[in-house]
């Protein structure tokens, strides 16, 4: 069992546990009214006093439509309104269910139901702008309210204002009689689904604070309120959320949102605008950001923190003409999300980083596997458990307080370094082979582009390898001779090849395995 460095700038565990909305009111207090909290594309920024004014204004409208610790869906953009909803809704004990509105109407569907939302809050311009007139049809059957914020800003009146500037003097007592506790829900998140049916994950307001707490304190000496934090990842990732959100704006950061992390020419040219200094991003979108960015747009960034997914070679050529670092961070939507990342004077390539302070792990063994183990994790940041899809309304927490991530990492001098997930794993001729090495070979071969590598059933050796790339002339002979140069197995090697012009990406930017498998098996009989 192995548990997190202690890092000069000490995590408190207990300081921690409080809610979202009294860690914003000491955010206030410690760096003022008048700091700049929020901007986006609309480029009329709002200060901590005016985020929390709004919030209160806003939750109490919201309120009289809800009941205290009703789960309300939000399907809003990365933008100012998102966030001020956000705090507007925890302020007065609600429940923000944050939707993927790329997910598709089926999913959402399925993520109101086990929810059982009642109520959604979404934008009349953002659905009109993003066509999801189909999604919101399919939230709104039996029964469910849409609210659209445009109707709700037209019902405040002047004396809605005057309470609302009121209640901002005196929040706590503003927040009299459903104000919640810190072990309550904050918000409820849905996992990717990258490799089955989404879950929903129940995240207490001590689980977000501890995290944006203890990632403060991993960055002790590169990180500081003096730091501009752009953050294009959608708030219903959990890395969006905690990493790009709420851990710069309780720290005394100005945090710059954009809706959209897919808009690969309009983030680079926000960023070199405002001098940002700080951003968080997956692999997939820093390639894109590299590739489309004018000169000067991304020189002003000091450092990447980039999770999701591994961060390529490539990647990190292509930004180093901007003098950036890009340090490479490694969580999970139950942990709200992040457990590990390197910082510039703790650094190991290969790895994620070192575990966060306050964060216990330990190694289960996994049959075939022997090196390292499946990760397992305790800590404040630990969710409080999962939605139950057989009782409704009911949570079902980790047993213990632990955590199985899935993943099968190694754990060496405190860095993590991880080996690829469980079900990540095929097993061929009784050997268990890892995907992720597969794909890290293949990456070595043609780094200019992406590869998938997925299991299919075969008859023969139980399971089969295919290589699913983005490369137009891949060819098997070439990857036979790479395998054999570095030394990899005959039984590594991927028995088909599936050339596509992109490989399925989920809304967060991660890859979507399930897609991808789906095609390959689609197109099995070509191959």
């Amino acid at each position: 069992m192995a548990d997190a460095p202690q890092d000069r700038r000490r995590f408190d565990r207990l300081a921690a546990r409080i809610t979202l909305f009294q860690a914003l009111l000491q955010a206030v207090s410690q760096h003022g009214k008048s700091r700049i909290a929020l901007e986006d594309p609309e480029r009329q920024p709002i200060t901590y006093g005016r985020l929390v004014l709004g919030a209160l204004v806003l939750g109490r409208k919201l309120a009289a439509r809800t009941q205290p610790r009703e789960h309300v869906g939000l399907l809003l953009p990365n933008v100012q309104a998102m966030a001020v909803t956000l705090f507007g809704l925890t302020a007065h004990g609600r429940v923000p269910a944050l939707l993927n509105f790329t997910a598709g109407a089926k999913n959402l569907r399925a993520a109101a139901e086990l929810a059982q939302l009642r109520c959604i809050v979404t934008s009349r311009r953002f659905v009109d702008q993003a066509r999801l007139e189909d999604e919101i049809a399919a939230l709104a059957e039996q029964g469910r309210r849409i609210l659209y914020l445009e109707d709700i800003r037209r019902e405040i009146t002047s004396l809605d204002k005057a309470l609302g500037a009121l209640a901002s003097l005196a929040p706590g007592l503003a927040q009299r009689g459903h104000r919640a506790a810190p072990d309550d829900a904050a918000v409820v998140l849905f996992t990717s689904g990258t490799e089955g049916k989404p879950k929903g994950v129940v995240l207490s307001h001590a689980n977000l604070v501890s995290n944006a707490r203890q990632i403060f304190a991993l960055a002790d000496g590169f990180l500081s309120e003096r730091d501009i934090v752009m953050n294009p990842l959608p708030a219903f990732h959990s890395f969006g959320l905690t990493a790009g959100l709420l851990m710069p704006l309780l720290h005394g950061m100005k945090v710059v949102l954009y809706p959209s992390p897919l808009h690969y020419k309009q983030v680079p040219k926000l960023i070199g605008e405002m001098g940002a200094t700080f951003l968080f991003a997956t692999d997939t979108f820093l390639q894109g950001y590299a590739r489309a960015a004018d000169a000067g747009d991304l020189k002003s960034v000091r450092y990447v923190v980039a999770g999701a997914e591994r961060v390529k070679a490539e990647t990190r050529r292509m930004w180093e003409p901007y003098g950036t670092t890009i340090l490479e961070g490694y969580g999970c939507t139950e942990c709200s999300p992040v457990l590990a990342c390197n910082t510039p004077v703790a650094m190991r390539e290969g790895s994620v980083g070192r575990l966060l302070p306050g964060i216990e792990a330990r190694l289960e063994p996994v049959e075939g596997i022997t090196e390292g183990g499946k990760l397992c994790v305790r800590g404040p940041n630990i969710m409080a458990g999962y939605l139950s899809a057989d009782r409704p309304g009911q949570i079902v927490p980790p047993e213990g307080g632990w955590h199985d991530t899935g993943d099968i990492v190694t754990l060496e001098d405190g860095y993590i370094t991880i080996k690829g997930r469980a079900k990540r794993f095929a097993k061929l001729g009784g050997e268990m082979v890892s995907l992720a090495a597969v794909e890290t070979m293949v990456a070595g071969l043609w780094p200019a582009h992406n590869h998938v590598v997925v299991s299919l059933p075969d008859a023969r050796k139980g399971e089969q390898l295919v290589l699913v790339t983005e490369k137009p002339d891949a060819d098997r002979t070439a990857l036979h001779a790479e395998a054999k140069a570095q030394g990899y197995p005959e039984l590594w090697l991927p028995r088909a090849l599936l050339v596509t012009a992109s490989i399925p990406v989920l809304g967060n930017g991660k890859i979507d395995y399930g897609a991808t498998r789906e095609l390959a098996a689609s197109r099995r009989s070509l191959l």
